[in-house]
């Protein structure tokens, strides 16, 4: 054989390799129906048919979710079944647009996650009418202005979050 089929066929191996290597943890990963307990499947009998089709990560999110569906008392149950029908009544657009949303939060350092939190609260404590002019003149703004005002919101949430920390670390040093 020469040498570059012999590369060729290194090469491929390889390939084969890795490809046999996910398709194993896919199937590691997967929860058969009748590993889930009867109180899960209760919760997922509309998946029950096609259980085994599903990939292993949704299966897992799926089984989680029924997890926490039994922890839920009749009040979270309730909300949880509202927001549920909401959720299926928005535009597949805007569920895309949600869950893509979602994504980027979940990527941000948990630091960050905690800013986007503080400042939502900081929203929410607001009144109706001081959010409505809040949005309003946020969307008036032009796209440079309202770019540059987010950058701003941001340097400033960091430096808030270097004095708490800063703050925090004083607390914890002994003092003499």
């Amino acid at each position: 054989m020469t040498l570059s089929v012999q590369n060729t066929m290194k090469s491929s191996i390889r390939i084969l390799v890795a490809c046999a290597l996910l398709v194993a943890q896919h199937i590691a990963f997967a929860e058969s129906w009748d590993e889930l307990s009867s109180e899960q499947q209760q919760v997922l009998e509309r998946y029950a048919s096609n259980w085994s089709e599903l990939p292993a990560e949704r299966q897992q999110r799926l089984a989680r979710g029924a997890e926490r569906w039994l922890s839920m008392d009749d009040a979270e149950r309730d909300e949880m079944s509202r927001r549920f029908k909401r959720w299926e009544k928005l535009p597949a657009e805007r569920r895309e647009q949600l869950l893509q949303r979602l994504q980027e939060f979940r990527d941000l350092t948990p630091e960050q996650q905690q800013m986007l939190r503080d400042r939502y609260r900081q929203f929410r404590s607001l009144s109706p009418a001081q959010r409505d002019r809040l949005r309003e003149r946020f969307r008036d703004l032009a796209p440079e202005d309202r770019r540059r005002a987010l950058q701003q919101m941001q340097q400033r949430a960091k430096q808030r979050q270097l004095q708490k920390q800063q703050r925090d670390q004083q607390e914890v040093r002994p003092h003499n």
